[in-house]
């Protein structure tokens, strides 16, 4: 049976996340990045454990996503430490949505894909 494609806007951001994170592991413990092939991997186990699906024009976007927040990341020293990075997972190499830096991360690739809020905008308020 094949899934429709059926990312939604959170689906989408979870999965940039995952990717972000898994890069981030990646180069703290190879320092590279991951191979297309790593990277395609990562996002197969994510889509299959949470039963998603995405095109691969949407595929090859989040690839090239994940890359540029991991990087951006970098600024961070804890970002480069492979044991505090596996930190973030829970059993089965599921994020830990209950860790703050997992959260952030969440936040910062929400923003990246989604922009900022622009309340006075969304608020229905003048100016």
């Amino acid at each position: 049976m094949i899934i429709p494609y059926n990312l939604d806007d959170e689906a989408r951001n979870e999965l940039l996340t995952y990717l972000v994170v898994s890069q981030l592991v990646g180069r703290a413990r190879s320092g590279e990045w991951l191979k297309l092939e790593h990277l395609i991997e990562s996002e197969s186990l994510w889509l299959k454990a949470n039963g998603g699906n995405c095109n691969v024009v949407e595929r090859l976007r989040l690839h090239k996503e994940s890359l540029l927040v991991a990087s951006n990341m970098l600024v961070f020293p804890v970002m480069k430490d492979p044991a505090y990075l596996s930190n973030l997972f829970t059993d089965g190499w599921r994020l830990d949505y209950r860790n703050p830096v997992v959260r952030g991360i969440f936040d910062v690739c929400a923003s990246h894909l989604l922009g900022p809020l622009d309340v006075r905008r969304d608020s229905g308020h003048r100016q």
